[in-house]
C-alpha cells in the first residue's frame, strides 16, 4: 500500500496576512454557506418547535457538545496523520467506540437533566436519544473529513475544521428535530 505524499504545512507565523486569508476564506465561506443552508432547513422544524417551545432550549448544547466531540477528535486525528498518515480504519475503530461512550454518559445525563428540569419525559428521552446518536456520529465525521482532505493533497488543518463543524452543525439538528418528530409529535 503507498501512502499519498503528506500535504505541505506551512508555518503561519512566516506567511503573510494576504496568504493565509487566501487559503482559509474559501473554506470558512463554504462553512457561511453551508450556515445559511442549515438555517434554511431549520426553518423548516418551525412547526415542532411552535408546537414545544421548550425544544428551542437544548439546540446550543446540542449542537455544542456534537461540535466539541467532534473538534477534540479532528486536531487529535489531524495531529496523527502528520505523525503518521496511517492506520485510519483503526482508528475510526476506536474514535467509533469512544463517541458511543460519550453518547451514552451525555445522552443520559442531558436526558434526565431536561426530564427532571423540565418536568417531560419526552422531552427528557428526546434530548437524550438526539444526544446519543450526534455524539456516536461525530467522531467519525471528525475523522473521515481530515481523512479525505489528506487523500487529496489538501491540508486537513486547513478544511476540515471549517467543513467538518458546518456538516456535524447540520447533521446535528437534523437528529435532534427527527427524534423530537419521532418522540414528541
Amino acid at each position: 500500500m503507498t501512502l499519498s505524499p503528506k500535504p505541505e504545512i506551512t508555518d503561519d507565523l512566516k506567511e503573510p496576512v494576504g496568504h493565509l486569508l487566501e487559503h482559509r476564506l474559501p473554506w470558512l465561506v463554504l462553512g457561511l454557506l453551508g450556515g445559511i443552508i442549515t438555517s434554511i432547513i431549520v426553518s423548516k422544524y418551525e412547526q415542532i418547535l411552535a408546537a414545544d417551545v421548550r425544544l428551542a432550549f437544548f439546540i446550543p448544547i446540542i449542537v455544542y457538545m456534537s461540535g466539541a466531540v467532534g473538534s477534540q477528535t479532528e486536531t487529535i486525528f489531524v495531529r496523527h496523520l502528520k505523525q503518521t498518515g496511517k492506520g485510519f480504519f483503526r482508528y475510526l475503530a476506536k474514535e467509533t467506540g469512544l463517541g458511543l461512550g460519550l453518547g451514552l454518559i451525555f445522552g443520559l445525563a442531558t436526558g434526565l437533566f431536561a426530564a427532571y428540569w423540565l418536568g417531560s419525559g419526552p422531552l427528557g428521552i428526546t434530548v437524550g436519544l438526539a444526544m446519543l446518536v450526534n455524539l456516536s456520529l461525530a467522531p467519525i465525521l471528525s475523522t473521515v473529513v481530515p481523512e479525505l482532505l489528506y487523500k487529496e493533497h489538501s491540508d486537513p488543518a486547513l478544511g476540515a475544521g471549517p467543513l467538518a463543524t458546518i456538516i456535524q452543525d447540520l447533521i446535528s439538528l437534523l437528529i435532534y428535530f427527527l427524534v423530537a418528530d419521532l418522540i414528541i409529535f
